[in-house]
């Protein structure tokens, strides 16, 4: 019994004393959520929240249950939690499942989180950036990832998820509020970029829930929102070569104030090339849906060998 269980099985006797030995079910599962997190909150060694690592800490309860809740883990998945912090919502994933496996980079909250939950977590102490996603699955089982993560690493984690897509099943995550609306933003919006393409066709973003600023310490200066990615359901229209289809939308939406036709020149394909193409290349990138971008990496494939060559700023890396 660790000590947010001791701590809840003592004032569960003490609220029966109170009662007459009777505590009815619906106040006895407010208690043990608030109490837990509250418990875990004063039990855990003070820690200064780091801005150099980004950190804002979840501390509503009410919060945590909703996202605990939306990720609705099993029994028997392979869970795997970003960026714990202080463990806000590792005390409500392990009521619902014997194990996770949690990532977190700062070196006094990894310890601490190994000490407070003991063997029911494996605490891996490192970026998660460096870390293969696909080297968390467990006995073949896709990972389930969650996470309230620092909003700087946002993108190039989203994208590194989508790198191991192959390992995960889904990723309920929170972040801020302006990536979460480029994630499902539609084209000939200003939201709609690289991102939005991506995402919306390796998986199915979907926005769940805003959250308030005031749910966490210290306060953000921005909002924040909830959003789940399905990776069992990407666009139903799949490009012949994934590796084509990429490159032609990082080239094109890295020149995004000009017209598709300059993106494909800068990818060496040879002007001879454009005439016989179906997609109006005097679009801009913002303006092609994803089933467009799908076309075009399709008709483009006799071009495939110069597309997936290194640029020059590619090859100075």
């Amino acid at each position: 019994m660790n000590n947010i269980e001791l701590h809840v099985f003592q004032y569960e006797n003490k609220m029966r004393e109170r009662q007459g030995g009777e505590i009815s079910l619906k106040n006895l599962y407010r208690f043990r959520i608030f109490w837990k997190i509250f418990v875990h909150w004063k039990t855990v060694t003070v820690h200064h929240p780091k801005k150099s690592l980004g950190q804002n800490f979840l501390q509503d309860a009410n919060v945590a249950q909703k996202i605990v809740r939306s990720f609705n883990p099993q029994h028997d998945d392979c869970v795997v939690e970003i960026g714990p912090g202080k463990g806000a919502l590792t005390s409500m994933l392990l009521e619902r499942v014997p194990h996770i496996t949690v990532i977190e980079l700062d070196n006094e909250l990894a310890p601490q989180l190994q000490t407070q939950f003991g063997e029911r977590i494996t605490v891996i102490h490192r970026d998660v950036l460096e870390i293969p996603i696909s080297s968390l699955a467990q006995q073949g089982k896709k990972v389930r990832l969650i996470g309230n993560i620092p909003y700087n690493i946002t993108s190039p984690l989203l994208f590194h998820v989508i790198d191991s897509r192959d390992a995960v099943l889904d990723f309920v995550v929170m972040m801020q509020t302006e990536v979460a609306q480029r994630l499902t933003a539609r084209p000939r919006t200003k939201e709609y970029g690289i991102l939005s393409v991506f995402l919306q066709y390796y998986c199915t973003p979907k926005i769940l829930f805003a959250v308030s600023r005031h749910s966490f310490f210290p306060i953000p200066s921005v909002s924040s929102t909830v959003v789940h990615l399905d990776f069992t359901t990407p666009f139903k229209q799949q490009a012949v070569d994934d590796r084509v289809f990429r490159k032609i939308v990082r080239a094109t939406f890295g020149m995004r104030r000009k017209t598709l036709r300059n993106g494909l020149k800068y990818l060496g394909v040879p002007t001879s090339e454009f005439e016989r193409l179906s997609v109006n290349l005097d679009q801009r990138p913002e303006e092609l849906s994803v089933a467009d971008f799908v076309t075009l990496a399709d008709e483009l494939m006799p071009c495939a060998d110069s597309i997936i060559q290194p640029t020059a700023e590619e090859s100075h890396e």
